[in-house]
């Protein structure tokens, strides 16, 4: 009876229920909300990513990223990664039970609603990731319950609100990688609960790090990097004992770490590189017992490393590479069990290397180089070891090129069975290369350039299957270049100059089929060039003979070399004609001087513009620059042209006659193409939708696509490029953009286009950087295809743009940039003669002094030669196929080689009893006074 009565109590409660008017006023605003949000998600062009969003449903409560309460009220919307390109919806006030609003990944376009603060319920926001712009709305502050306002990573601007301090109940604040401004407001240290603070990436963020942030508890992660933050690291950062990390890197900070930091016992991460940072590192940071992480690296630090550090015994990596310490490398970094990286390159590091590092058994990593470091390798260092797979590190990189270290390369190093990277280069090594070296079998990179080694080169090195890099250059080797080196298969660099090698070039080097660069220069090689070389097709960046005995003629096979862009065959015995040097048609530098070669030169631009000092020193060679040294131009025995005149005159009547049918051809077509333009006009004006216009926007546009179209006129051309010409465009509310017409070779290439077309314009419609031109808008019709850039007053690299962006597209941008450094000029500038763009200038110029900056021609011939040869790699950057461009690692390697080339390190020939016209500390005085003297040298690009 009684449990029938309770039912009957129930249904009677859930009826009354049911027919209040709270559950009336519920339905009425469940339909709202479902209007709202279905009228907002389909003005996005991509709303059939969330079918399921229909406006018939009673509430949106099964819909695909949406919850609700138990009354159907919205409480969460959580979409990510879907591009919507739409404002954020309006009338966010009406969602009054909403706490969570996370719309990220989304290229939400417009500004943050102002009536978002009017959501006092709101406890997360997230809007992260999207192209949201204007200032952080200052109404924020009203939302007391709010625990996470997460920003990062759009285009917000103005000051961090100082409204913010008002949000007592929040715990992360993420406005990272945005444009905001002004100050740290101090009004921060309010939010006692807070957990995580990242405002770093902001690079108009400036003034002092605010001492009040050291009352901030609770605070877990600081991120302040990549700002223009100055001034000190308060003393007050001591206080943050829950920090786990903490990143102030790239920013103006300056004076001393603060001793203080000791008193972080949490600190996990400690970041500070790249700053202004001076004296010593405080000794406290012994106190930091779970620290994993120690970034010091490009400060103006100096001083000893602490010992201290060695208490550390947490750390995993340990980088303070370029700054100014001293002393000795601490013996107890080798208590260190957990370590994987030292890094304390470029210092002024001095003793010898500890034998006691090879106790940190983890240790993987290992670069001493450019400092003071004299002794010998500790043959421990080979203990270094895998003991048992998937347990325990080995070394796999050992940097410790560039100081004083001496003895001969311990054969221990054999056991080094993981070691990818080995540099022993710039040092004062001696004896010879250990035959155990073979057992490294991992290794990829093998540099001990600039040494004393003797003796022959070990057969052990062609077990070496991986290695891609190979430099023993400027030793004492001798004997013949190992036939075996030809199993390398997987060298691309090998270079052997400034030795004492002897005999004939092994035709083996053939198999290398990777190759691509080869320098065998200065030496005491004998014999031939072999036809074999020939044979490999990647050798693209430079083949250097130079200084040796070598002799015959050029072989014909060498032409097929056509990706070579360096040949220098100087100071030989070669002889015979040079005509097989024609075929190498992506050639920008060459030197064949002081040779036997006789004949004529090829009759083309390259040879026209070669300057006479790289042929000087060949007696039988016509090489005054005159007309009659060229191949096209050379008389017959009696004095006169005989059949070579007849030749010439068949070939001009020949090509008149091609180039008249070709004119006639144009004509035709141009004529035809007139017609249809104003045929396609007046079908676009009477509505055609066969030849309308497709407009789709990437940001939120005040302006129309008919706005767009009527900028396209001559008048407003502001330069040509590769893959289309762009215009200036005026809009009327005075915007100006940039409109770039692709031309119809590269619409029409291939019939997939149009697809590849659109991918791309969505990829580029949501890439946002601050080193990229923004994409605005692009528009296209059957014929023609637009794309809406933001305008850049200095000109911009889309020039060497293809439609399709890749790895060679970012070549043909730093071969410009290298064209910028030289030449002092913008790629469109005004002093440029003809209005030609940087690149077309250059090209035509070719790599004359005259292109160079006015105030560098008055450097010293070398220097001159130096930045002449930089050029040559710039033109070789922005060939007009993109296929013929070198890849970036080979442009490294190019300007790297130019680099070694004039940072040669002084030998310290007093160690080895041989006469010296100079100390070696006068040599280096030499060779410093050198380098502080050049303006612009290949390694300043590298930097």
């Amino acid at each position: 009876m009684r449990r029938h009565k309770r039912s009957l109590f129930s249904s009677l409660f859930l009826f009354l229920l049911l027919s209040s008017p709270c559950v009336t006023y519920a339905s009425k605003t469940n339909n709202y909300e479902v209007s709202i949000l279905f009228s907002w998600i389909h003005s996005s062009p991509n709303s059939s990513f969330l079918p399921d969003w229909n406006n018939h449903d009673p509430n949106p409560c099964k819909w695909t990223s949406i919850k609700c309460s138990l009354l159907g009220f919205v409480t969460e919307i959580n979409i990510k990664l879907i591009t919507l390109q739409i404002p954020i919806l309006t009338n966010l006030s009406s969602f009054q039970s909403l706490q969570t609003l996370v719309i990220s990944g989304a290229n939400l376009t417009g500004t943050i609603p102002t009536d978002i603060g009017d959501c006092a319920g709101l406890r997360i926001i997230d809007l992260s990731s999207n192209t949201l712009v204007g200032h952080i709305p200052r109404n924020i502050g009203n939302l007391k319950n709010l625990e996470g306002l997460i920003l990062n990573n759009n285009l917000l601007t103005g000051k961090i609100p100082i409204e913010i301090g008002s949000c007592i109940s929040l715990k992360s604040l993420i406005l990272f990688d945005n444009h905001l401004q002004g100050f740290i407001p101090p009004e921060l240290c309010k939010l006692s609960g807070l957990e995580k603070l990242r405002i770093g990436g902001n690079s108009d963020l400036s003034g002092n790090i605010p001492a009040e942030l050291g009352e901030l508890e609770n605070l877990i992660l600081l991120g302040l990097a990549e700002t223009n933050i100055s001034g000190s690291i308060p003393a007050s950062i001591g206080k943050l004992i829950k920090l786990q990390t903490l990143s102030i890197f790239t920013t103006m900070v300056s004076g001393e770490i603060p001793p203080e930091i000791g008193n972080c016992f949490e600190l996990r991460n400690l970041h500070l590189y790249k700053n202004n940072l001076s004296g010593s590192i405080p000794l406290e940071i012994g106190n930091l017992k779970k620290l994993e992480q120690l970034d010091l690296y490009e400060n103006r630090l100096t001083g000893v490393i602490p010992e201290e550090i060695g208490n550390c015994r947490g750390l995993i990596y340990l980088d303070f590479t370029s700054n100014y310490l001293s002393g000795t490398i601490p013996l107890s970094l080798g208590s260190l069990t957990e370590l994987h990286g030292i890094t304390f390159s470029h210092n002024n590091l001095s003793g010898s290397i500890p034998p006691n590092l090879s106790d940190a058994k983890k240790l993987n990593n290992l670069s001493l180089d450019n400092n003071q470091i004299s002794g010998l390798v500790p043959p421990e260092l080979g203990q270094l070891s895998m003991l048992k797979i998937g347990t325990n590190s080995s070394l796999i990189r050992l940097r410790l090129g560039g100081n004083m270290i001496t003895g001969q390369i311990p054969a221990g190093i054999a056991n080094l069975k993981n070691l990818t990277f080995l540099d022993l280069a710039n040092s004062i090594l001696l004896g010879t290369i250990p035959l155990e070296i073979g057992n490294c079998t991992e290794l990829q990179f093998l540099d001990i350039s600039n040494n004393f080694l003797q003796g022959a080169l070990p057969n052990s090195l062609s077990t070496l299957s991986k290695l891609e890099q190979l430099n023993l250059s400027n030793n004492r080797l001798n004997g013949q270049i190992p036939a075996s080196l030809g199993q390398l298969e997987s060298l691309n660099k090998l270079s052997l100059s400034k030795n004492y090698f002897s005999g004939s070039i092994p035709s083996a080097l053939s198999q290398c089929s990777n190759l691509q660069l080869l320098d065998l220069s200065s030496n005491q090689l004998n014999g031939s060039i072999p036809m074999e070389l020939s044979q490999i097709e990647k050798l693209e960046i430079a083949l250097n003979l130079s200084f040796n005995l070598l002799s015959g003629s050029i072989p014909p096979q060498i032409w097929t070399l056509t990706k070579l862009s360096t040949l220098d065959l100087s100071h030989n015995k070669f002889g015979g004609d040079i005509a097989p040097i024609d075929g190498l048609v992506n050639l920008v530098a060459l030197d064949i001087s002081y040779n036997n070669f006789t004949g004529y030169l090829p009759d083309n631009n390259f040879f026209r513009q070669l300057p006479l000092v790289f042929l000087a020193g060949n007696e039988g060679l016509c090489s005054s620059g005159k007309d009659s040294c060229f191949k096209t131009a050379q008389p017959d025995k009696n004095g006169d042209y005989g059949e070579n005149s007849s030749w010439i005159l068949r070939l001009s009547l020949s090509v008149l006659i091609t180039l008249a049918v070709l004119m006639t051809v144009m004509g035709i077509i141009a004529l035809w193409c007139t017609r249809n333009t104003i045929r396609a006009d007046d079908d676009f004006e009477s509505g055609d939708d066969s030849w309308s216009w497709h407009f789709t926007p990437f940001q939120k546009l005040s302006f129309s696509v008919d706005e767009v179209l009527r900028s396209l006129v001559e008048t407003n051309v502001i330069g040509k490029g590769c893959s289309g010409v762009v215009y200036r465009a005026d809009m009327v509310n005075d915007k100006i953009i940039a409109v770039k017409e692709l031309w119809p070779s590269a619409i029409y290439k291939n019939s997939g286009f149009r697809d590849c077309f659109s991918a791309e314009m969505t990829i580029l419609g949501s890439i946002r950087h601050r080193n990229i031109v923004r994409l605005l808008a692009c528009c296209w019709n059957k014929t023609t295809r637009l794309l809406v850039y933001d305008f850049m007053s200095n000109g911009s690299l889309e020039y060497g743009y293809m439609t399709k962006i890749t790895e060679k597209s970012d070549v043909y941008s730093f071969g410009v940039v290298m064209m910028e450094v030289l030449t002092g000029k913008q790629p469109i500038d005004p002093t440029i003669p003809g209005g030609l763009h940087i690149v077309d200038w250059i090209r035509q110029e070719s790599i004359k002094v005259d292109v160079l900056d006015q105030t560098l021609r008055s450097q010293p011939d070398s220097e001159i030669d130096e930045m002449r040869r930089v050029l040559s790699i710039a033109l070789s950057c922005v060939n007009l196929k993109p296929d013929d461009r070198p890849r970036m690692k080979d442009v490294v390697t190019m300007l790297d080689e130019i680099r070694k080339e004039r940072e040669e390190y002084p030998r310290v020939d007093v160690l080895i009893n041989e006469p010296s016209t100079s100390s070696s500390t006068t040599a280096v005085q030499k060779l410093c006074s050198e380098s502080n003297n050049s303006i612009i040298s290949a390694s300043s690009l590298l930097n």
